[in-house]
């Protein structure tokens, strides 16, 4: 069962319901195949401390958002993309993300590579591989250093959510040991191609690193479709 955070009641109440819900929507272990898409109204609402209009409002707004499902009479769920649809998916991250590379390889300034390397040396390895949690949230801040550098803001828009559906996803691929010890050294590679500002070799290095984690899905994972089973939310 997932824990909604306080609301801050600095923000308008709609958005802040609906950045809860998001975000705990995103934290959520949803690839697990053992976990429950089923999310209760009623529970959701007591948490929050507020009626079930305004949660229905927010959850309405997920749905256009791709992030839950709301199923007359039986609920609302939350939406656990198809094995095609994740690939699919990836496939459009491998190219989103090539294109940011050899952007950053001409507008990243050597300070901004210099963190970029930074993130990217915080795990060798092994510790990668020991760390496998936080290793994950580490990787999800390279990526989307990558696309900061881009200095594209449209990009940056577009990629971030995409990013945000793909964030589970990331985060299970890297709890297999070898999938984290590959993607260090990859990593390492990238920092050096934007170093050396060879736009060519970033953008191939940065799709063809995506990509692989697209094979490795498919190859790996099984169809995960229906609402699952255990706890509801």
């Amino acid at each position: 069962m997932i824990t909604l955070k306080p609301l801050n009641l600095h923000s308008t109440l709609k958005d802040q319901i609906y950045g809860v819900l998001r975000e705990a929507i995103l934290e959520a272990d949803v690839y697990d195949e053992s976990a429950s898409l089923k999310m209760d109204e009623r529970h959701m609402a007591a948490q929050l401390g507020i009626s079930r209009t305004p949660l229905r409002e927010a959850l309405t707004r997920l749905e256009n958002e791709g992030l839950v499902e709301i199923q007359a009479r039986k609920g609302v769920y939350v939406k656990r993309l198809s094995l095609k649809e994740i690939v699919e998916m990836i496939t459009v991250w491998a190219a989103l993300e090539s294109m940011a590379a050899r952007l950053a390889c001409e507008k990243a300034s050597d300070d901004e590579i210099e963190a970029l390397r930074m993130i990217g040396a915080r795990y060798t390895m092994d510790s990668a591989a020991a760390r496998l949690n936080e290793y994950s949230e580490s990787n999800i801040e390279f990526h989307r250093t990558i696309i900061h550098l881009s200095k594209c803001t449209r990009l940056q828009e577009i990629s971030e959510d995409l990013f945000s559906q793909l964030r589970p996803v990331r985060r299970r691929a890297l709890r297999d040991t070898k999938r984290a010890h590959t993607s260090v050294g990859e990593h390492a590679k990238i920092v050096e191609a934007i170093a050396a500002r060879d736009a060519v070799l970033a953008a191939d290095l940065v799709r063809d690193h995506t990509i692989r984690l697209g094979d490795y899905i498919r190859n790996t994972w099984i169809a995960l479709d229906g609402n699952g089973k255990g706890q509801d939310f």
